[in-house]
């Protein structure tokens, strides 16, 4: 019910002028949202709520991996911002259904960690959060960043949150983690510290370095 209830969300969210070429550009994404779901049904219901965040954090993954897939190029450019916002709303109404699953199974101790969910479950509910609202990067922040010193909470993906909310409201970010997309190519957003910035993610044990980090976008393709 759930995945129907969601290709009529997507396709309400799609507008129906939209040509064959745009509905093509943003295809990839709505893809491989269903893909997850139809997989996910296929499965037995999860054993505890470790396994349902992890099942929850592929869900949040699913169209965030496939956005490099989406080239708007090919979508006449009269389309390119209806059909951006198509896609956003029906990303959007994806998270806010996942969000909303995680806090509702929020333990008592105000986190989900490492030593109580495992790692993947905890990193899970990392990505989830940090794609939500900033009232909630502000609530968790403080709660998560002592968990990462004890080793109850990835560090990498505190990193992630840490620079959302800087660039959120307007400083400089950290980790070199937030970009965005500028005259149709990515962009990293302004550093705290460029002198810094390789050994923070070094220290929040991120995989690649800031250097690789802005040759990979200099090669994605931007949907706008």
């Amino acid at each position: 019910m759930i995945a129907v209830l969601f290709f009529a969300a997507a396709l309400a969210a799609t507008p129906a002028e939209l040509s064959p070429q745009a509905r093509a550009a943003i295809a990839p994404v709505l893809d491989a949202i269903a893909a997850e779901r139809a997989a996910q049904a296929r499965l037995p219901p999860p054993k505890d709520d470790a396994e349902k965040l992890i099942r929850l954090g592929r869900l949040d993954q699913a169209p965030r991996l496939a956005f490099p897939k989406v080239d708007m190029t090919k979508a006449p450019e009269v389309e390119r911002a209806p059909a951006g916002k198509a896609l956003g709303a029906a990303v959007n109404a994806l998270d806010a259904e996942i969000q909303a699953q995680v806090l509702g199974m929020l333990p008592p101790e105000g986190w989900f960690t490492r030593s109580r969910y495992g790692a993947e479950a905890s990193k899970a509910a990392f990505m989830i959060i940090q794609h939500s609202s900033v009232e909630n990067w502000r609530r968790f922040l403080p709660v998560i960043q002592p968990l990462v010193a004890t080793g109850e909470v990835d560090g990498e993906a505190f990193a992630l949150m840490y620079d959302r909310l800087e660039v959120t409201e307007g400083r400089p970010q950290r980790y070199g983690s937030q970009y965005r997309c500028s005259g149709g190519r990515f962009e990293s957003f302004p550093l705290e510290d460029a002198t810094r910035v390789e050994a923070w993610r070094k220290e929040a044990g991120m995989p690649t370095s800031y250097a690789d980090h802005l040759a990979n976008l200099a090669v994605m393709k931007a949907p706008c």
